[in-house]
């Protein structure tokens, strides 16, 4: 074998070609000529060469080796012939961040000593390569927050608001029954029942249920009484102002048992019957204009019924329970029930005496008829207390079926119709010009035949001359110039004040709904003939009831006492809690009032006085006749007002009566005269009221 020396060696062919040395030669050989070099000449270091790190990136996605071969690694390649050398790996600087590849070294060189040529780095933009991750991450986020949101809504539905949808729930298989409460009685002074509620039923329709409303209107009507016009709106479907459909609505109230019964063998489930109660006034007409009515609801619709409803109506009841659902809903046994109880109603206990009341409103009837009167009013008083112990009124109605009569029969003449007294007011007149002390009761004055008062000319109705006259005399002859001339002594201002001292001008506060104040002019809108037309009573419009009170003063010492209608409430345990004490003033002394209390007897006890024909056998009585006019719409309606207002015993007042009648005309002694003896007489019997014991008075007219 020719020796391998790495000479140059001519081919077959006469080519030159360099045969390849011995491995182990060749790096000997280099290693010497490198060390003979060195020792020769200075070695100048190249710049450091810095290795290019490769750094693997696992990465699974699946165009990596595409991209590689662009790169110009990982594949083979068959330029020259000759494989490929493997594609140098670039070190990635981070995602998205281009790589710097090392420029491959200069075939040319040939002397290491020299420095070597600084290197271009070229940067590649490389595409933005998907990454599988951050798919994965936001997958698992969105599948996150779906489950969150998930099991937030469960969590709501099981804990937060399980307790509202199970009350949602029920609510659709629950029903309410309305239980009425007992609505408290109406009492006389005794306990005598004037109006109370008896057991009844009421029938109640669910609209919801009733698929044709106009057959169940035709159905019900003639079992209830009631039009198929005024059922068909009630039972249509109807809402209420939040979109709730309505399941409850009243068909009637206080109906009979035995409608009842017939309302429910209909078997109609939409409509149903439960137990009530109806208002009942046994004595139907009486003190009718006192007690008022009800309506449908059990609501106060006039009179006490309305003006202490209140108290009376009490608190409905409520029982709610589950039922099964479908048509015809029947209750759940074992399932939710409630039961809220009713509250009854109060009791109210009236001063009114129902035995007095009734033939109180007998007596005033019958003489009404006599006289051909369209209304008429009496007021009976205990002088000590106030109480009203009667009120009557006529034409009256029946209080058990009221909404078949007119609503001008069921007024309160004594507290509401305003009049005028006549010459009832003269009293006022005489016992301020006895309190003022410009008289005493002794003592006459000058009196004419007639007085001139501005354009009217005033006389009496007993003629005489111009003469002394006794104020006992003044009073037995009702003269209109002896007290327009006390009058003249008082003056304007002092009339006035005693109008209202007595309690003219306002109303009573005796607690029935529409009283009315009557009209009392002050002094300083006096005119013309005012002066005189005012102290006889015309010109001045009052209530009965605020004369009865202001003779009551009279008799009972000088002090005004409220009416009183009301003497206590009874709770349904049956607790009493008296009535409050009536408001008191002193408004005349004791002394003015014993003096008057004598004075007027004098038109009874005189044989031809005013009021004559009130004199009663074994009682003295005192009190005064009076004739006026009908106040309306701002004037004076046709007729006159007949009325009589006195107390007895004289000379131990028990009790006050005021009479006024309404006619075509007719003096107060003649008229109302009768009506007030025949109801005294009967009050002091019904209370046992012993007689006088004292001999009637004698009276001297004239001086």
């Amino acid at each position: 074998m020719a020796q391998d020396d790495g000479k140059p060696r001519r081919g077959k062919n006469g080519d030159r070609r360099v045969v390849p040395l011995d491995k182990n030669r060749r790096s000997a050989g280099d290693a010497a000529r490198r060390r003979a070099r060195d020792d020769a000449e200075p070695r100048v270091d190249p710049p450091p060469y810095r290795r290019r790190t490769t750094v693997r990136r696992v990465d699974r996605d699946p165009f990596r080796p595409a991209l590689q071969l662009l790169d110009g690694g990982g594949a083979k390649s068959t330029r020259g012939g000759k494989p490929a050398a493997p594609a140098r790996k670039t070190p990635v600087r981070g995602r998205g961040t281009p790589t710097q590849r090392q420029p491959p070294r200069n075939p040319a060189r040939r002397n290491r000593n020299q420095p070597a040529a600084k290197r271009r780095m070229t940067k590649r933009r490389l595409p933005r390569l998907a990454s599988p991750n951050k798919r994965l991450r936001i997958g698992t986020v969105l599948v996150l927050l779906v489950f969150a949101v998930i099991g937030g809504r469960l969590v709501e539905l099981q804990v937060t608001d399980a307790a509202a949808y199970a009350a949602a729930a029920l609510d659709q298989r629950l029903y309410e029954e309305i239980l009425p409460a007992e609505r408290g009685s109406i009492l006389d002074r005794d306990g005598n029942p004037l109006a109370f509620s008896a057991d009844a039923r009421y029938v109640y329709a669910d609209p919801e249920m009733i698929s044709d409303p106009q057959a169940v209107a035709d159905q019900l009507s003639p079992l209830l009484g009631i039009p198929a016009s005024e059922l068909l709106p009630k039972l249509q479907r109807q809402k209420t102002e939040g979109g709730d459909a309505i399941r409850f609505v009243y068909l009637a109230r206080g109906v009979d048992i035995e409608v009842g019964d017939r309302v429910t063998a209909l078997e109609n489930p939409a409509v149903r019957v439960r137990h009530d109660e109806r208002r009942v006034v046994p004595g139907h007409d009486l003190a009718a204009n006192i007690l008022g009515f009800t309506g449908d609801e059990a609501k106060g619709l006039a009179g006490l019924e309305a003006q202490y409803d209140d108290l009376l109506r009490g608190v409905d009841g409520k029982r709610t329970y589950e039922v099964t659902p479908g048509e015809d809903p029947q209750e759940i046994p074992g399932g939710f029930n409630r039961e809220d109880p009713a509250r009854p109603g109060s009791s109210l206990q009236l001063t009114i005496d129902q035995d007095l009341q009734f033939r109180a409103q007998q007596i005033l009837t019958d003489q009404m008829k006599t006289a051909n009167g369209s209304f008429g009013a009496a007021v009976i008083m205990d002088v000590k207390t106030g109480e009203v112990v009667g009120l009557a009124s006529t034409p009256s109605y029946d209080a058990a079926d009221p909404f078949k009569y007119d609503a001008k029969l069921m007024q309160d003449w004594a507290a509401s119709a305003v009049v005028e007294p006549g010459s009832v007011h003269k009293a006022i007149i005489v016992s301020a010009a006895l309190e003022e002390g410009l008289i005493k009761p002794d003592e006459t004055i000058v009196v004419p035949p007639t007085l001139q008062v501005a354009d009217n000319l005033y006389k009496d109705t007993h003629y005489h001359t111009e003469r002394p006259m006794t104020l006992g005399g003044i009073l037995a002859y009702s003269s209109n110039v002896g007290t327009i001339e006390l009058a003249d002594m008082l003056g304007a201002e002092k009339v006035y004040e005693y109008q209202q001292r007595f309690g003219l001008g306002a109303t009573t506060g005796v607690g029935v709904a529409g009283e009315a104040e009557g009209i009392v002019r002050p002094s300083d809108t006096w005119q013309g003939s005012d002066f005189g037309s005012i102290p006889i009573g015309l010109g001045v419009a009052v209530t009965p009831l605020q004369m009865a009170a202001a003779y009551n003063a009279l008799a009972n010492g000088g002090t005004w006492i409220q009416p009183s209608l009301v003497k206590s409430t009874i709770a349904p345990d049956g607790t009493v809690t008296p009535a409050q004490a009536p408001v008191t003033r002193q408004i005349v002394s004791k002394e003015t009032s014993d003096e008057m209390r004598h004075l007027l007897q004098a038109p009874i006890a005189v044989p031809d006085g005013t009021g004559h024909t009130a004199r009663l056998e074994g009682y003295l009585i005192g009190g005064k006749t009076g004739t006026g006019q009908l106040a309306k719409d701002g004037g004076y309606a046709t007729g006159e007002v007949a009325g009589f207002v006195g107390f007895a015993p004289a000379d131990a007042p028990r009790f006050t009566v005021a009479v006024f009648i309404y006619t075509p005309g007719g003096g107060g002694g003649a008229v109302a005269g009768p009506a007030f003896r025949d109801i005294m007489a009967f009050t002091l019997g019904h209370f046992r009221v012993p007689p006088s014991t004292e001999p009637e008075p004698e009276f001297v007219i004239y001086g």
